[in-house]
């Protein structure tokens, strides 16, 4: 008895949601809407929100269509040279260690030294001794979806950024958002805003830090992660990324687009074809980066002795005038 009388009220509750449906309901927005002109971007202006396709694959060589030049870097000592005398720091999930690994196996002089460290928790630390090198990978802190993980093992992307002294030999790489698919996006959104605090601290303290940030790429989906952790929820992460980190000094690898426009099927950690074009696009900009200081070098040095020389010109054409100044004068005192 008592369970139909339930059961008649959950009827009574769905007929009356029903009902309410299909009720017409009074707007409570204005019946018209004002629409204004969008302001003209500044030009030079960089965002990190793309209107249209970031780039395509030509003979499977990744081209941008921002105007940005992707140099290919087929040889082991051309990647050594445009990492000579940095430190590189790859903080992230297991894509960011995917990278790593990728450095590891195509350079040669890039030997990794054993720090007894699980294989999915990390840090992992390598060297070139000939060209200066070290390059480490830091998994990102909690919330981290495989086997169980000592306290004193958990290391906080913000901690880190907070420790590094920075400056143009250092380069860092932030690539987090596997793990966080499964969570409520407030999560997410809390993380990268810490991170961007931390990010800007680092750039106030060392404006030459070159800072990368490594976006989402899609990803093979069963039936289970079609329906708990679908490329839709990463679509959304990775505007929030982009938005966070819109107007600063960061540079973005759009692994999205590069793995979307790619003929490889989609999978959580890219084949060697798409992670060596987005280490190409890394060495590009490091290369940009070497060319800008070298420049500033130069420019420091020859400084001095360019004002120098021009104020010992400005002085012998003082002399020359004098010399050469006429002599006739008037009554008045003046020359003419």
């Amino acid at each position: 008895m008592v369970c139909c009388r339930v059961f008649i009220k959950v009827v009574e509750h769905l007929c009356q949601v029903v009902i309410n449906l299909l009720l017409a309901q009074p707007s409570q927005s204005p019946s018209h809407s004002l629409v204004t002109p969008c302001e003209k971007r500044e030009a030079g202006r960089h965002t990190h929100t793309p209107a249209g396709p970031a780039g395509y694959y030509y003979q499977g060589v990744w081209r941008t269509l921002d105007g940005a030049t992707v140099r290919q870097f087929n040889k082991a000592t051309a990647i050594s040279q445009c990492l000579k005398g940095k430190v590189l720091h790859l903080y992230g999930g297991s894509t960011a260690r995917q990278w790593f690994e990728y450095l590891i196996s195509t350079t040669p002089d890039l030997k990794m030294f054993d720090l007894k460290s699980p294989k999915q928790t990390e840090p992992f630390l390598a060297l070139d001794y000939k060209n200066n090198i070290l390059v480490t990978v830091q998994c990102h802190g909690p919330p981290i979806r495989f086997t169980n993980l000592l306290v004193s093992q958990m290391r906080y992307i913000t901690s880190e950024l907070k420790g590094l002294v920075g400056g143009t030999n250092t380069v860092v790489v932030i690539g987090i958002w596997s793990h966080f698919s499964t969570f409520p996006v407030e999560v997410y959104i809390r993380l990268l805003l810490t991170i961007q605090r931390a990010v800007e601290q680092l750039l106030t303290r060392a404006p030459g830090t070159l800072v990368i940030i490594r976006t989402r790429n899609p990803k093979a989906l069963s039936l289970y992660e079609t329906l708990t952790n679908s490329d839709w929820f990463s679509l959304q992460h990775d505007k929030i990324l982009r938005t966070i980190f819109k107007g600063m000094n960061v540079k973005l690898v759009d692994t999205w687009e590069m793995t979307l426009a790619h003929h490889l099927p989609h999978s959580l950690h890219p084949q060697p074809p798409i992670i060596k074009n987005m280490i190409d696009v890394v060495a590009s900009l490091l290369r940009v980066l070497n060319q800008t200081v070298g420049e500033k070098k130069l420019k420091s040095r020859e400084g001095p002795h360019k004002k120098t020389t021009m104020q010992s010109k400005s002085i012998s054409s003082a002399i020359w005038s004098t010399e050469e100044m006429p002599t006739n004068s008037s009554d008045d005192g003046l020359i003419h």
